[in-house]
């Protein structure tokens, strides 16, 4: 079995992205499976691009994305995603769509295909706080997240695909007051939980 991880590059001011820090630490093989790891821009059509790409490549059994959430409190696994983009902030290519579909003639929006309820019940079992989201926003994450369901949906592929968001890193919040964070190993059990279980709903 594979699996594609992904995670993105500092965006929004930030040195540092803890999507990505976590993803290159996983380990390279979990319960048999063969990790792969990718850095991809924070970037709304190239960041998609770059995955397709890999997924042409690999064909991965199963995509799963790593991005920041800045200010949420804990690990959320994301159960939809909608086609829209609605961009705060420019992304790492300088663009900043408002109000535009992903896909002009996709669907509406997609549920991921990865156990969510599953996934969060275990990494809660780790003493680490995790919890369904129901939003993964309109920026290049959700861009991301509905995008590889579309793909997965359109051309009739057997890969399974979902989004988790994780929090700040301590040192990303030093001049936030106020503002959650985590720290890193709790993040890393925390996707190597979710990607266990994956694995396990895979095999039985």
């Amino acid at each position: 079995m594979k699996i594609l991880v992904t995670g993105f590059d500092p965006f929004g001011g930030e040195s540092i992205n803890p999507a990505y820090e976590v993803v290159k630490r996983l380990k390279d093989n979990i319960a048999g499976a063969e990790i792969i790891k990718l850095q991809i821009p924070t970037a709304f059509n190239k960041s998609t691009e770059i995955i397709v790409k890999n997924i042409e490549e690999i064909n991965p059994d199963y995509v799963l994305s790593i991005g920041q959430a800045g200010g949420r409190f804990d690990i959320t696994v994301e159960r939809i995603a909608i086609n829209i983009d609605d961009a705060r902030i420019p992304d790492n290519l300088n663009q900043q769509p408002i109000d535009k579909k992903i896909d002009e003639n996709g669907e509406s929006a997609y549920f991921a295909t990865i156990p969510v309820k599953e996934i969060v019940n275990s990494i809660n079992s780790k003493n680490i706080p995790a919890s369904i989201s129901n939003s993964a926003g309109t920026y290049v994450c959700n861009h991301v997240m509905y995008s590889i369901l579309n793909y997965a949906h359109k051309n009739d592929l057997n890969i399974q695909s979902g989004f988790i968001h994780i929090p700040f890193l301590f040192e990303q919040v030093m001049n936030k007051k106020n503002t959650p964070a985590m720290d890193l190993d709790s993040m890393i059990t925390a996707i190597e939980t979710a990607i266990e279980v994956i694995i396990f709903q895979k095999k039985a």
